[in-house]
């Protein structure tokens, strides 16, 4: 059994948190001689203090301590061999004669590179599409960039696990696509339980992700730069390449964000249209966590991808320092 209750410190953290926030409540309150309109956003500070600050925390905890809460260094080294834990049952058991029988694991950093690929591949991916999609959408001459909107962002009212299981129905053997198949003389083919099923369901699922903020960066782009372009030479292509795509780098960037974050953790696309012979990094920090109960390795590796993401997010900021990326809109 693991042990799942809070340590002492972490009440303690819990309540100078609060203490501090009280405290910094009654000094804002004097020092304005009444309350400002900036304090309406406390509770705000408080909800991420509860939610966000003390859940990493926990994480932290558990990722550097065993099942009886004694610091260690061990779920990380479950990461990197992922063998760890039986090896050291043979090497206690059979003492140097076990070690013959001693192999380095490699599911857990195989897991990681997989979902990294893949994330990849999605982000080019929607990136190729999304940003031909942005431009249509954003063009004033186009007539249908108001529907493309609409038919872009209608799936996204849909919940997203039903998306997801509406694409089984569409790629399983007696679905709609292989009894199509069948029905014009050919064979049925295998495109469900594939990385190609699980790669197509993060690219439908993610892709608005990457159309809205650039659309959003060009829509609110001045167009008469695009006319000025014109009137000095420039053709279609020459401003699409010189203006258009420069002043678009910060919705791209959030974009690429947006998408690339997200594609790694997944874990119910692959299951369903994966079948189980997909895992991506997400599912085995679920597995960890609800199959095996071991809640220190599973925070490990959830400590491991923040940290990933993290690095992802501070190259990706060098790229737009202002933070000026679009966002849904």
């Amino acid at each position: 059994m693991y042990n799942m209750t809070l340590p002492w410190w972490g009440w303690a953290m819990m309540l100078v948190g609060l203490a501090a926030f009280i405290g910094m409540l009654i000094i804002s309150i004097r020092r304005n001689h009444g309350v400002k309109r900036s304090l309406f956003a406390s509770p705000y500070i408080l909800w991420m203090i509860l939610f966000t600050v003390v859940p990493v925390i926990l994480i932290a905890y558990y990722a550097f301590t065993d099942a009886n809460g004694v610091f260690t260094l061990n779920n990380f080294r479950n990461f990197w061999d992922s063998n760890y834990e039986s090896n050291k049952v043979i090497m206690e058991a059979m003492g140097e004669l076990g070690a013959a029988y001693i192999s380095r694991g490699t599911v857990n950093v195989d897991t990681l590179v997989y979902s990294l690929w893949m994330a990849f591949k999605c982000t080019v991916i929607c990136l190729l599409l999304g940003y031909p999609a942005a431009l249509f959408m954003a063009d004033r001459n186009m007539k249908l960039g108001s529907t493309l909107v609409v038919l872009f962002i209608i799936p996204m009212w849909m919940n997203f696990l039903l998306r997801t299981i509406a694409w089984m129905s569409l790629l399983e053997d007696n679905g709609l696509i292989n009894n199509f198949l069948r029905w014009l003389g050919f064979e049925g083919v295998q495109l469900m339980y594939n990385s190609e099923a699980v790669l197509l369901g993060m690219i439908y699922n993610f892709l608005p992700f990457m159309v809205f903020p650039i659309y959003t960066v060009i829509n609110k782009m001045d167009y008469r730069l695009s006319e000025a372009a014109a009137d000095l030479g420039c053709n279609s292509w020459k401003t699409l390449y010189k203006v258009v795509m420069p002043l678009s780098v910060p919705g791209v960037i959030s974009g690429i964000t947006m998408v690339f974050m997200p594609s790694v953790t997944t874990f119910f696309i692959p299951r369903m249209l994966g079948g189980g012979n997909t895992m991506m990094f997400g599912d085995l920090i679920e597995s960890k966590f609800l199959v095996e109960g071991n809640w220190n390795v599973g925070s490990a590796l959830s400590l491991i991808m923040m940290v990933l993401i993290l690095i992802s997010l501070s190259i990706l900021r060098k790229a737009d320092p202002n933070g000026e990326g679009g966002g849904i809109a």
